[in-house]
């Protein structure tokens, strides 16, 4: 909710506004969102006595039911706007067709609409409630390690237009957004590691005690969707909470005094200064979460140059990307890529760098006096590096399947074109199991390292990178193929 303070003063030719408007919302740790016993979601539209409910097709194929026989439980009744949708359908069709849900339903301006999903859905329902009346409620329930992680925190909300990430939007904060971890039960695990990347993301400059507790229990957090999953240690369960817990509440503390992003230097922008064009590049793009991880990778070799950090901190930081089967390099990232990305984020970031790095881990510190020549030498000495890691440093299932990509009716065009990279990736990625199964990673890695690499999708990207039309897009955009991440 948001409360506006306001003065109006005469001048000399007119009049001056100040106003100050106060932004209100919380957060609830709730297991079960949608068990009858559990009653706070239920209260938030006794009021109203009726729910609109917007999620994705696959949550609601397999959460349907469930969230259908909790709001009967509670007497309320439902509809539900369900939509098929990936970064490809992050578009305005699909905001209108939530916008012509609204209209059906007769919603009132206060009246919260439900919000179920990953980060692609929230944001673009939250960008449907933003322009309906100006100004409609919703309440967030997130369903993926990234949605939980890194987009329930921020208020941004958004749809593509064009080739621009996010290109229209606006900053409306949800009144209330319900954080239960029992969906990662369902998530497979390539999406599990791809969130993990987060959680490195805000440790690793900012919170050296949640590092910790990652580096000890990577591989059993990423197998056992941080504890939730049947047979999971105590232990595990106990730590990934507490993981949860602390980088959320880091993520806000940084976000807070900045939600409109006036300012520029964002500790939480560690790991989003070369990730777009690595997200670009491939033609079959890399997941958010891997596309991150070789930027965030980078800066730790960047930092380590500058002595920054030390040798055993800098192997600490790659040995853990390495666990998590994240991606630290990738074949087509060369000096080209590097000074295209370096051009672009400059126009992003107002002329400085603004590089996110670790000081030690734990603490962050900006990089905006570095070279082209420096970056390309640090570059090699990385790639060096990755030698010694399996894949030379490219990940597991790092690329985007039907999981990330989805589709709408509204935009049939760029379905068929995403389906068919979501195709590609499928058969490279191998089978996606859900946790406890085995990830067949080096199958994957070696195809995925490799499969993009002399094709003529490649040369044409370059070609685009060459004439600056590439880079333009990448420099007017956000980052993320995959569940609305946004640093």
């Amino acid at each position: 909710m948001s409360d506006l303070t306001a003065t109006v003063q005469e001048t000399k030719n007119g009049f001056h506004v100040d106003g100050y408007e106060k932004i209100s919302y919380d957060f609830t740790f709730l297991d079960g969102v949608f068990d009858p016993e559990n009653s706070q979601l239920a209260e938030c539209y006794q009021r109203w006595g009726r729910v609109l409910a917007v999620t994705d097709q696959n949550v609601y194929n397999v959460y349907g039911k469930q969230i259908e026989k909790y709001f009967d439980h509670h007497g309320l009744s439902l509809k539900v706007h369900k939509t098929k949708i990936g970064e490809k359908a992050k578009t305005i069709p699909t905001f209108l067709s939530i916008v012509d849900s609204m209209t059906e339903f007769g919603i009132y301006r206060k009246e919260p609409v439900l919000v179920v999903g990953g980060g692609l859905v929230t944001d673009v329902a939250g960008f449907a409630c933003a322009a309906y009346r100006r100004n409609t409620n919703f309440i967030r329930v997130p369903t993926t390690v990234i949605g939980l992680i890194d987009a329930s925190v921020s208020i941004k909300v958004a749809v593509n237009y064009g080739n621009y990430k996010n290109r229209l939007g606006a900053y409306h904060a949800p009144i209330h957004t319900f954080l239960d971890f029992t969906f990662l039960r369902t998530l497979p695990t390539a999406q599990i590691r791809n969130g993990f990347a987060e959680l490195i993301k805000i440790s690793t400059c900012s919170h050296l005690d949640t590092f910790d507790l990652l580096d000890k229990y990577c591989e059993q957090l990423i197998d056992t969707g941080f504890g939730r999953t049947d047979g999971a240690p105590q232990e595990v369960r106990e730590a990934a909470d507490k993981i949860n817990h602390d980088g959320i509440f880091e993520m806000l503390k940084l976000e807070t005094p900045n939600l409109h992003e006036i300012g520029l230097d964002r500790v939480i922008a560690y790991g989003h200064t070369w990730s777009p064009m690595h997200e670009l590049v491939p033609e079959t793009p890399l997941r958010h979460g891997h596309a991150i991880s070789i930027d965030m990778a980078y800066s730790a070799t960047l930092a380590n140059e500058r002595k920054l950090i030390s040798d055993q901190e800098h192997r600490r930081i790659l040995n853990l990307f390495s666990r998590a089967g994240l991606t630290m390099d990738h074949h087509m990232f060369d000096e080209d890529i590097l000074d295209k990305g370096t051009a672009a984020i400059l126009k992003t970031r107002d002329g400085k760098l603004r590089a996110a790095v670790p000081n030690p881990i734990g603490t962050c510190t900006f990089i905006n006096d570095v070279t082209g020549e420096e970056l390309n030498a640090v570059l090699r000495r990385h790639k060096q590096l990755m030698r010694d890691y399996p894949r030379n440093g490219e990940g597991i299932e790092a690329y985007v399947d039907a999981s990330d990509t989805g589709y709408t009716e509204n935009n049939k065009d760029e379905v068929i074109a995403v389906e068919k990279a979501a195709a590609s990736a499928g058969s490279l990625n191998g089978n996606g199991y859900l946790h406890g199964g085995t990830v067949n990673g080096e199958m994957n890695g070696h195809t995925n390292g490799h499969v993009n690499g002399d094709t003529n999708g490649t040369s044409t990207i370059k070609q685009k990178l060459a004439n600056g039309s590439a880079a333009e897009g990448i420099s007017n955009g956000v980052n993320g193929f995959t569940n609305g991440s946004r640093a």
